[in-house]
């Protein structure tokens, strides 16, 4: 525990031992089998099991199915490029590659997606199966195949399936990967054929990742168990408009050119609700507090007039448990997603033609999500229609982000508020709607257990989508003591939580993949994107005709006024319903603006004048503020931007943070020897947070003690983290009390998903305190010998002495030993048997410890909570550069490797380069193809 709680630490009772280990692990009873046998069994592992999985990757192999010969040519790396000469065949030997290298990833993958886990994993699966089957992602997207998708769009998918199918057959499991080896040691599960729905079902767990402010909405109606509406609104600023600039600056938004500027948003509001008070609904309800009392330190808090707050709380940290415990897909369940993407006019580049760069920032994975493929028809026409390379996802036909012969594109998430929670009025077998009783939409599913008996459960959906709170037992039943305010309908068995999200309406993602990969220009990208409806991202652009530009597509509703989505709202009132979507032709977008580049990185996209409400949680600006001054710090003077500058952009490690903080902690006077000796680090420090800085170890671990001790401690026990404990004075009391009243809270999240986490919206709570030198959010008690502090440099001071010896017991006593590397490691894990199990396993099968430079909120942007500790959690994924003038001299590297399988050269031979910040050679071309090839294999019908 961080010296500076109130109290002892210790395992919170019940509740959290329960749900600790559940997430993300795929926990299996069989891996203490898998060294069974001893040393006979590892050599048999290690030379037997282990190569029997290798893809062949030279000579020739028959392949059922295709018209026409396929060639696969790898590079040193192990990065198929495939050149055949029709689209089917294009997209059947994409499947089959893909499964050579990542065919395990992408079975664990389609039964996550299809609520299936417990098929292959055992009954340690079975609450994230049933939330998964209560979410639907299956079933929207077999009715997405079924309804949304075209004839040709099906024959790629069809073709893809049938490529993987190929692979499969006459394979046994232990031929395919070692993981399914472990899994035979207790059962009998065999890999069944691909389906294309298996793929279009994985772009619902793209979007489920990518989601954006649901779980915002969660933590600001958990706060107000403890905090009131200011201190809510404190910890929710509004977007810093005067400091860093929106995406689209003099961008439009529908056909007839009608303009609008980045000044803010609507109401000026935007980062809090519609009234300005950030998380309070109109009318106060959803368990938000109404009368403002409670103190700012958090240790007495007022009492909520809301709709049952107390019983809301209940409910929504139930549901936090669930989410928190549902396995990645590729992001850390909606929390810290970001990533970076600009592109810059040829105007100011030395080659005198546009480059893009991207770096998307999810989960650190093993493997990697991203997948590196070219997919080439070796003459461009009406049959083969395809010259495309990038990144992809393996179980997904098409590349997702990269350039063909004429146009390249980049993604980053956008954050528009596509998801609402909903309270529901429950009664008998329907629900309450605008006074009447609607009856449920159900479906009854049953759960396969590996070892075990199946489990049947019933899935309910109101209008507004299916209910969550029906997958704890515990929700259906909270808030029957619960005072309700006299405009709520009274909780009988207590209120549902139900989930309205775009990604549950079948639609057309699919269909844009295939387009975008063969567009010709801006105005087929643009057609090809206003396709792409969930998730909704950011989109830049680039062509060889030396335009730029940049596009906002996706599915994105609209509310009624008085709703802006940013707490839950009565689903019993039909007000609160969705009133429709932006229509494509007014989302913003700009194209060839005059300043000559365009950067998104999680931004606000447009200011006050654009007039729908995307979100009221963007991203604060710290990483697309520090990319534009790079531009521009580069172009001033007429100065040219080459494919090298931009590589250094991606791996600037400034601390905006420190910036601000760092002059002020210079002055504060600290008498203690030792912690002076550290203070003396920050002198001179140029902000950079290299692997090798002791500085930057010192300076973020200060900074994380400030959030814990301003922040963290007066957060409500859902927010913190699991296991620190703290003794606070109860809910309800109007004022300090004595000691022998204080009860003992203990934090109830996993350490990577607790808050305060450290980024930039913290970074936007200090700026906006640091003026205010009496804040009562300054304010901590002693804690043993380390000091109370009454105001802001006190906690300062106490911050400074606190993280001198966290250090001290972390590093060392000799700060000349101190390296923020050696805090900050990124290890590598298999996601699903390597995450916990036998040493000997997690050996095979994980990789590292890399120590990074980076940190949270900068543009190399290895990011780490701070409420749970140093260690990287979420990472750009891989990292690209695009030359519009020459596609073969563009650069990218993938965050581990090309394949899937345990010690394969391939599995993380990327990883060394990615964390120095280097780059790959991207050959395209099939002369430069050619002359990088290591490995020819020929696919034959």
């Amino acid at each position: 525990m961080p010296p500076n709680t109130t109290a002892s630490t210790g395992q919170q009772p019940g509740k959290s031992g329960r749900k600790k280990g559940r997430k993300a692990r795929l926990m299996v009873l069989v891996l203490v089998l898998a060294i069974m046998g001893g040393a006979a069994c590892g050599a048999y592992w290690s030379i037997s099991t282990v190569r029997a999985s290798f893809p062949q990757t030279k000579g020739s192999i028959t392949l059922k199915g295709l018209t026409a010969p396929v060639d696969v040519k790898r590079d040193g790396y192990g990065i198929p490029q495939v050149y055949a000469s029709s689209d089917e065949d294009l997209f059947m030997a994409q499947g089959y590659v893909q499964a050579q290298d990542r065919f395990y990833e992408m079975d664990v993958r389609r039964h996550m997606t299809a609520g299936r886990l417990s098929e292959m994993f055992g009954k340690s699966q079975v609450e994230n199966d049933e939330f998964l089957r209560t979410l639907g992602w299956q079933r929207t997207a077999q009715k997405e195949y079924d309804t949304k998708l075209s004839a040709t769009t099906k024959k790629y998918l069809q073709a893809y399936a049938e490529g993987v199918n190929a692979y499969l057959e006459g394979k046994g499991a232990e031929d395919i990967s070692v993981e399914y080896a472990a899994l035979g040691f207790s059962n009998d599960y065999k890999p069944e054929k691909w389906t294309p729905v298996d793929s279009v079902a994985w772009l619902k767990a793209m979007a489920w990742d990518l989601r954006g402010n649901m779980q915002d909405e969660i933590d600001r109606a958990l706060m107000t168990s403890r905090l009131g509406p200011k201190q809510v609104a404190d910890l929710y600023p509004r977007y810093p408009y005067d400091r860093n600039q929106v995406v689209v600056q003099q961008g439009q938004y529908d056909e007839l050119t009608q303009t609008f500027d980045g000044g803010g948003s609507t109401d000026g509001t935007s980062g809090g609700s519609t009234d300005g008070t950030s998380g309070t609904s109109t009318d106060g309800t959803a368990g938000t507090s109404t009368d403002g009392t409670g103190t700012s330190t958090g240790t007495s808090t007022g009492t909520s007039s809301s709709t049952g707050s107390s019983a809301l709380q209940t409910q929504l940290s139930g549901l936090y448990d669930e989410l928190e415990d549902l396995p990645e897909a590729v992001g850390v369940n909606g929390n810290g997603i970001g990533s970076n993407s600009w592109v810059v006019g040829g105007a100011h580049t030395i080659t005198g033609k546009p480059l893009l760069a991207n770096d998307p920032h999810l989960s650190a994975s093993l493997p990697s999500v991203w997948y590196q493929m070219g997919l080439h028809c070796r003459t461009v026409s009406d049959k083969c229609q395809y010259d495309v390379s990038g990144y992809t996802f393996a179980g997904m036909p098409g590349v997702i982000i990269g350039h063909n012969q004429d146009i390249s594109w980049g993604m980053t998430n956008s954050g528009v508020d596509v998801t609402d929670l909903y309270l529901e009025k429950l009664t008998g077998d329907g629900y309450l709607y605008d006074g009447k009783v609607k009856p449920f939409t159900t479906y009854e599913e049953t759960i396969k257990v590996a070892g075990g008996t199946s489990k049947k459960i019933v899935v309910r959906e109101t209008n507004n989508g299916p209910l969550l709170s029906d997958r704890d037992d515990e929700l259906v039943k909270v808030g029957k003591k619960a005072t309700v305010d006299t405009a709520a309908p009274d909780r009988g068995d207590g209120y549902g939580i139900a989930l309205r999200w775009t990604a549950l309406d079948a639609g057309t993602t699919m269909e844009a993949v295939f387009a975008m990969n063969k567009a010709a220009d801006w105005d087929d990208f643009r057609a090809a994107a206003a396709l792409f409806e969930v998730p909704s991202q950011n989109l830049v652009y680039a062509d060889t005709e030396n335009h730029i530009g940049y596009t906002l597509p996706g599915k994105i509703p609209t509310r009624a006024k008085g709703h802006d989505g940013s707490v839950p709202a009565p689903g019993w009132d039909s007000k609160y319903r969705w009133t429709g979507y932006v229509e494509q032709d007014e989302l913003p977008y700009e194209y060839d603006p005059q300043r000559g580049y365009i950067v998104t990185a999680n931004q606000a996209v447009v200011g006050k004048d654009y007039p729908y409400t995307l979100t009221t949680d963007w991203g604060y600006g710290a990483r697309s503020q520090r990319i534009t001054d790079l531009i521009e710090s580069k172009i001033k003077g007429d100065g040219k931007i080459s494919t090298e500058d931009m590589r250094q952009m991606q791996m600037d490690s400034s601390s905006e943070i420190a910036k601000l903080l760092v002059p002020q902690l210079l002055k504060i006077d600290v008498g203690d020897k030792d912690v002076r000796d550290a203070q003396k680090l920050l002198e001179g420090w140029d902000y950079t947070q290299d692997a090798d800085s002791a500085a930057a170890a010192y300076f973020n671990s200060v900074w994380r003690n400030i959030l814990k001790l301003a922040f963290g401690d007066k957060l409500p026990k859902e927010l913190r983290v699991r296991g620190q404990c703290l003794w606070v004075e109860p809910v309800n009391t109007t004022g300090p009390v004595d000691d022998d009243r204080r009860v003992r809270e203990c934090g109830q999240r996993d350490a990577d998903q607790a808050q305060p986490d450290g980024g930039d919206r913290w970074f936007e709570v200090v700026r906006s305190l640091m003026d205010d030198e009496n804040s009562d959010w300054w304010t901590t008690p002693k804690s043993g010998t380390r000091p109370a502090a009454d105001n802001r440099d006190d906690l300062f001071k106490r911050a400074m002495i606190d993280a001198r010896w966290e250090l001290t017991a972390k590093l060392g006593k000799d700060i000349d030993t101190w390296s923020w590397g050696r805090l900050h490691r990124l290890f590598l894990k298999n996601q699903t048997l390597g995450t916990d199990g036998p040493g000997f396993l997690q050996y095979v099968l994980n990789r590292g410890p890399w120590e990074l430079s980076g940190g949270e909120a900068t543009v190399n942007a290895t990011g780490w909570n701070a409420a749970g500790g140093y260690g990287v959690v979420w990472v750009p994924s891989m990292r690209m550069v695009v030359n519009l003038d020459d596609f073969d001299k563009s650069k990218w590297i993938n965050l581990s490797g090309a394949s899937g399988h345990a010690y394969s050269s391939h599995y993380t031979d990327q990883t060394g380069k990615w964390a120095k910040g280097e780059l790959l050679d991207w050959s395209f071309t099939k002369q430069a193809v050619d002359k990088g090839t290591d490995d020819t294999l020929a696919l034959k019908p």
